[in-house]
């Protein structure tokens, strides 16, 4: 028998109580039983997400609600300001395109972000940009971008929309949707939030609702008005919910409730602190300049062989990392430290890169890593 460890940033680790409240017996949608829960669940998430805004759910993944944000406030020929630093915020560029919405691309290296400034010049140089699309943290490479600096670029053109795909930072990485300006804010079950993939939300604040009145794009599930309506008005989607996973959902945000979201905050950069210094230990580089709390990209050493290197991981040791996306196949793998994870999924990712390292003759100290993550685990 081998164990298995899924250290993969998305899906991850759901907890017990989640998978169990998913596996209650199935109850009908259009019900007081279930909008009460609905309701419930929409009140919750706004606390994750730092808002007093509107959150809606939609039963997809978090790029449902990524092409919702573009189809529900812009129009074709409309101009998009998108930064492209890796795989996701690559996303937000071919969303924009299928719909005939002209992309700016802010090209960064893979691992960088767009430096404040340069969105700025930007938007001073192309004032109807309509809209800036960039990522919470960009999962492809581990990378946090400084939204709150991007807000307050933008808070004061009220022609220009900040939206943020947070679907990997939220719930560990810290956002304040409110605070930081952020018009749009989307993000999806399978990370932070403790859950199978299935659902998508988007946090949606009232400067947002008036764009929505002259987009014409075409639209139908991802009719934000209809499902914003609906909420309001019945407690309800417009449409037929992923009824158990609603309900895992509301089991899930009651325990992040309880832990309170700035302790979980905490607790993940508490954990990437020490995967990152586990690493570090072992002589490996980090990818990213400016690493995010939910995932750390390792670079794999010279003389390595990345692909299989990650097939060791998965096979031999059963610990679930993820590979590099596009030109980073087989340069790199990312090790998650989100949601439902604690002390020893990290400790057991470090040993399990020591010993996989160590098979494949690379000169490494076994232990060492081990040691440096502990010093700051026991913290």
């Amino acid at each position: 028998m081998k164990k298995e460890y899924l250290l993969t940033p998305g899906p991850t680790p759901v907890p017990d109580a989640v998978r169990l409240a998913e596996a209650q017996p199935i109850i009908h949608h259009r019900t007081a039983e279930h909008a009460e829960i609905f309701r419930r669940v929409s009140e919750n998430l706004k606390l994750i997400f730092k808002t007093k805004n509107v959150v809606l759910t939609f039963a997809s993944s978090g790029t449902g609600a990524m092409e919702g944000a573009i189809i529900n406030t812009l129009s074709q020929g409309d101009k998009a300001l998108v930064i492209r630093g890796g795989k996701f915020g690559e996303r937000w560029a071919e969303i924009c395109e299928v719909y005939g919405v002209r992309v700016i691309p802010v090209d960064v290296e893979w691992g960088d972000t767009a430096k404040p400034q340069v969105i700025e010049d930007c938007l001073n140089k192309e004032p109807d940009i309509k809209a800036v699309f960039t990522t919470l943290c960009e999962t492809s490479t581990g990378t946090l971008s400084p939204i709150k600096e991007y807000g307050e670029i933008i808070k004061k053109r009220d022609n220009t929309l900040l939206v943020v795909d947070a679907i990997s930072g939220l719930g560990a990485c810290d956002i304040e949707v409110d605070n930081w300006n952020v018009d749009i804010c989307v993000s999806g079950s399978q990370k932070g939030l403790m859950l199978p993939p299935g659902l998508a939300f988007a946090s949606v604040n009232e400067k947002t609702w008036k764009f929505a009145e002259t987009s014409n794009l075409p639209k139908y599930y991802f009719d934000w008005k209809k499902a914003k309506k609906s909420l309001e008005t019945k407690g309800q989607t417009p449409y037929t919910p992923a009824i158990s996973l609603v309900i895992a959902l509301d089991q899930s945000l009651k325990m992040l409730k309880e832990e309170g979201i700035d302790n979980v905050l905490k607790r993940h950069n508490r954990l990437a602190d020490a995967t990152r210094a586990g690493i570090k230990a072992l002589g490996l580089e980090l990818l990213s300049k400016y690493p995010a709390n939910a995932v750390t990209a390792v670079k794999v050493p010279d003389g390595i062989d990345g692909l299989e290197l990650k097939k060791i991981l998965d096979n031999k040791y059963g610990v679930k990392v993820a590979g590099g996306q596009a030109h980073l196949k087989g340069k790199i793998f990312r090790i998650a430290h989100l949601g439902y994870m604690g002390t020893f999924d990290i400790i057991t990712a470090i040993s399990a890169v020591e010993m996989t390292l160590k098979d494949m003759g690379h000169p490494v100290e076994i232990g060492k890593g081990v040691k440096s993550a502990e010093e700051i685990l026991r913290g």
